[in-house]
């Protein structure tokens, strides 16, 4: 590959991810071996669009590299915003919440959010996960055909996280629509004028936080045991959560737990079709080989792409020089093929042990705060899938989300014998 083509290979462009995975996976080897700390141009903007156009980002692929960047939070900084777009600090917060804070604004956020993830509240959690899982297979197994994303892997994590929140299931549609704009801002499947995409993210956010304000006004005092409940009345050290803060929390809980998980089982579903092998081996001793295989699923789908820092220091980096303030894009997918810390990455192996991958993003304070919640859920799901429709498979290619953050499948047809 010569330099200049080297320097055409940018995977924060849209364009980038949309293509065949042999691809994708080509690329992100080259930039791994020939320059894993990349400096890029950032997409241009629509004009009239109302935020700066980027100066550019460093584009770090290496697993090595992202580990390390996770953990030192001093010289790595959240504050500026999780994607490479410039958004004003007031945004960051209100879609971001505690993932574009550093400490100790951060701990004190995730301190008081933990406090509502009591024993009674876990074990509860799971009980709803396996009632809802078997009321979802349940419902399409008479149909023989359906959309897996609509009808199995997003109903899971959205009824999940309603049901955690006491959300009425007469606004389920809502925050499932509103979850797809918010990160699927760059999709014309969901938002149809790409120009006022900033404009539906916000309008999606507001009836996000309209929907949490209602909830939350009705449990304020009361000793109910939905996770609303003890968020709107835990008090953690004499502080508790504001309302605005609570809002923001909602917000991430749905786009975060919902987006994520949906498209890891979509994912999942996919990779199973294609490897009947290590579904067999799977499906034939499910309980010993779940914990590998879900996080196997994990690995290979990434379902979020990249995280951004912005350096708060000068500092090298491989060689690079990074300056204050410049931005910097961990790319969670290209670390987790990375070859130095996975033999044969880009084979899927229900049985691969051990998996240290970056799916739920590295280590330090933002490590996911739902990843048990993610793990359970996926297990559930193909547990329920293989008990109930044991020949399920892919009927089709699956249709792309559009977008550089979320690993996202928007379409997948599958086929089974109804039942």
């Amino acid at each position: 590959m010569t330099s200049r083509e080297l320097a055409e290979i940018n995977p924060i462009l849209q364009g980038f991810w949309t293509r065949p995975m042999a691809e994708i996976d080509a690329d992100l080897a080259r930039l791994r071996a020939e320059e894993p700390v990349a400096f890029r141009p950032e997409p241009e903007l629509p004009e009239g669009f109302p935020l700066p156009q980027g100066a550019g980002y460093w584009a770090v692929t290496r697993f090595d590299d992202i580990v390390d960047m996770s953990r030192d939070t001093e010289t790595f900084s959240s504050a500026a915003g999780i994607t490479t777009l410039d958004l004003p600090p007031e945004f960051n917060e209100f879609f971001n919440s505690m993932i574009a804070m550093d400490d100790p604004r951060h701990a004190r956020m995730r301190r008081i959010v933990s406090a509502g993830f009591t024993p009674r509240m876990l074990r509860r959690l799971d009980a709803t996960i396996d009632d809802v899982a078997a009321r979802i297979v349940a419902e399409v197994a008479p149909k023989g055909e359906v959309d897996f994303v609509t009808d199995v892997a997003a109903a899971l994590p959205l009824r999940i996280i309603c049901d955690l929140m006491d959300i009425p299931a007469s606004r389920y549609d809502e925050v499932f629509d509103a979850t797809n704009v918010i990160l699927g801002a760059g999709d014309p499947d969901y938002v149809a004028d790409l120009d006022d995409a900033l404009g539906a993210i916000l309008r999606a956010g507001a009836d996000l936080a309209g929907i949490m304000d209602e909830v939350a006004t009705s449990k304020q005092g009361g000793d109910g045991d939905d996770l609303t409940s003890l968020l709107v009345n835990a008090e953690v050290d004499g502080e508790k959560l504001t309302r605005a803060e609570l809002n923001s929390f909602f917000v991430l809980l749905v786009v975060a737990g919902n987006e994520t998980t949906r498209n890891a089982i979509s994912w999942g579903l996919e990779l199973l079709s294609q490897n009947p092998d290590q579904r067999r081996i799977w499906q034939d001793d499910f309980d010993t080989v779940a914990p590998d295989a879900v996080d196997e699923i994990v690995r290979v789908a990434s379902p979020v792409i990249y995280m951004r820092r912005t350096a708060t220091r000068d500092v090298e980096l491989r060689g690079q020089t990074i300056r204050a303030g410049d931005k910097l894009a961990m790319f969670y997918l290209s670390a987790n093929r990375d070859e130095d810390h996975f033999t044969d990455p880009y084979r899927f192996d229900v049985r691969r042990d051990p998996n240290q991958h970056l799916g739920f993003g590295g280590p330090g304070p933002h490590f996911c705060l739902g990843a048990h919640l993610a793990r359970r859920e996926i297990t559930v799901m193909f547990r329920e899938l293989f008990r109930t429709l044991p020949d399920i498979t892919t009927a089709g290619e699956p249709a792309l989300l559009q977008s550089s953050f979320i690993h996202g499948i928007k379409r997948l047809p599958a086929r089974f014998t109804p039942r």
